[in-house]
């Protein structure tokens, strides 16, 4: 019997050891590893129904986030529902417009240097009230006084105007957040290595699906 215990407790010991030298996937996988979990989304096929069974012990002393995400704060987006992910998988950075100041570049340069993610995502949406707020014409609320400049900036070669005029602009400031990530002075370098890769994308919240826009 001592002997049968032995074997099952050196077995689960090599489980849990080879389960935390699981290598992350290449950018190239992740950034697949999102894609799949949209289509599940969108067709209403989720795996991941419980959050709590997710967590449980083994995400108490570390986390091993296959992705980051630079989204915005609309309560509409979130990532981890958007993209079928539970705890632990996705390291989520959020903020009206989905902009890239100093605190997200920081956390984003902490996530590709420290936590080795392979995959970075902007992630803009349909309808997006900050974007909307600086286009509109009207004199930018002061709760967006530091944002709304960073999504001019953003659009100052952006056709605004017309029909599309909001989905252009929520296109543009995503890429404009893809530009500005690339040229971090830490993230550069992994992206010339090929250890990470920085994409822009669109999120259509009538129907779902998220749209990569910019790679």
């Amino acid at each position: 019997m001592r002997h049968i215990v032995f074997i099952v407790f050196a077995a689960l010991c090599c489980f849990t050891k080879s389960h935390a030298l699981t290598p992350l996937p290449s950018p190239d996988e992740a950034l697949q590893m999102l894609v799949d979990g949209n289509d599940r989304f969108v067709k209403g096929q989720v795996h991941h129904l419980s959050y709590l069974s997710d967590a449980k012990d083994k995400l108490l002393e570390k986390q091993n986030p296959f992705a980051a995400i630079v989204g915005c704060s609309d309560s509409r987006v979130p990532p981890e529902l958007v993209f079928d992910r539970g705890l632990g998988e996705l390291f989520v950075v959020r903020d009206a417009g989905n902009v890239i100041g100093p605190i997200e570049m920081d956390s984003i340069e902490f996530a590709a240097a420290a936590l080795k993610v392979p995959l970075i995502v902007v992630l803009g949406h349909q309808n997006c009230g900050a974007v909307k707020a600086t286009i509109s014409g009207k004199e930018i609320p002061p709760e967006l006084s530091n944002i709304a400049p960073l999504i001019e900036d953003a659009l100052k070669t952006c056709d605004t105007v017309g029909k599309n005029a909001l989905v252009n602009a929520i296109r543009c400031n995503v890429k404009e957040g893809v530009t500005t990530l690339k040229n971090s002075p830490t993230i550069r370098p992994l992206l010339e290595q090929k250890k990470v890769k920085v994409v822009g994308a669109y999120y259509e919240i009538a129907t779902g699906k998220v749209t990569i826009i910019s790679k």
